[in-house]
């Protein structure tokens, strides 16, 4: 019997840890072959068997052998390639409001010196980790990151600047004793309401006594017989959601009602395009998704949204 080993694409590179400007050696491990394609992830290509390179630019790169010309016998890896001077970098080069994003710092330290990090959000202290995730929400304005990176001792501080834009989004409008507001939703985040004349007429057309759904006309005054002490209502998905002595959800016909909130609601509003529903009572605002259980149980705690008082009216708007 014969053993026939299989032929694989391999290549192993040094040093581990290169630098900017730093020539780095790829050396061929394959087991065969007679010609030999790679390329580099920053543009550049080389046909020697084991070549040098040098990146100009710190970064990660995805570095890619082929031999002979076959799809088959290609190897792959990323390289990390460090800075000589301590920095820190951002996969994202748009900024918009209430969103997440990473920085991460890229520091050269082949000898595990000991290495401290400080973080700074506007000269607010953020972090004290190689990496910080924060979101913005100041929009049409920059906003200066800066990091304070110690290693074996000396400190080097890195700072720049980044331009956050503003984003479109659903907005939740308010009624309070002094004004109408809006505040915008970002997701699970919302910003700061805000007094806004932009509200009043969708507040003004809101109503939650008088509703139709799927061509019937449902009112107030019809449903009181079987939802007692019903106060306004919404409908959605078959199911009622209406405000008594606290928030309730039912079927359209009455069955399975259960209790969202115990606490008096004066106002809510349904949301079809995030499939929520907000209301308020004392405490503020609070949203919870959609009810989707055939029993009208939720799964998830109300979220409050803010702590604005004596709320009498919601709307949600969509466009």
């Amino acid at each position: 019997m014969i053993a026939c080993k299989k032929n694989s694409a391999d290549f192993s590179y040094s040093p581990t840890e290169p630098r900017a400007g730093q020539s780095v050696l790829f050396t061929n491990l394959s087991s065969s072959g007679e010609e030999w394609s790679w390329s580099f992830g920053d543009g550049a290509t080389s046909t020697v068997k084991s070549p040098s390179h040098i990146y100009k630019n710190p970064g990660t790169y995805r570095v890619t052998l082929k031999v002979d010309n076959k799809s088959s016998l290609t190897a792959t890896q990323e390289i990390t390639v460090y800075d000589t001077v301590p920095t820190f970098v951002c996969a994202d080069s748009v900024f918009v409001i209430y969103q997440d994003y990473t920085f991460t710092a890229n520091v050269y330290n082949p000898y595990n010196y000991s290495l401290e990090y400080e973080w700074f959000v506007a000269d607010a202290p953020a972090g004290n980790s190689s990496s910080l995730t924060c979101y913005f929400t100041q929009p049409d304005d920059s906003v200066e990151v800066r990091l304070n990176i110690t290693l074996n001792g000396e400190t080097t501080q890195v700072s720049k600047r980044f331009f956050i834009a503003d984003k479109a989004t659903n907005s939740l409008l308010l009624r309070a004793p002094d004004g109408d507001y809006r505040q915008r939703i970002f997701g699970e985040r919302a910003e700061e309401a805000k007094l806004s004349e932009y509200a009043t007429p969708y507040l003004d057309a809101e109503q939650d006594t008088a509703q139709t759904y799927n061509g019937k006309a449902f009112l107030l005054s019809e449903l009181e017989a079987t939802f007692p002490g019903i106060q306004g209502f919404h409908i959605a998905n078959r199911k009622i959601y209406y405000r008594a002595d606290g928030l309730w959800v039912a079927n359209i016909d009455g069955a399975n009602k259960v209790q969202i909130d115990a606490a008096a609601c004066s106002a809510m509003t349904l949301d079809y395009t995030d499939s929520r529903i907000y209301w308020a009572n004392e405490n503020g605002v609070w949203y919870l998704p959609f009810i989707g259980s055939d029993n009208n149980k939720f799964v998830t705690e109300p979220v409050q949204l803010n702590t604005m008082n004596n709320i009498n009216k919601l709307a949600a708007d969509n466009k």
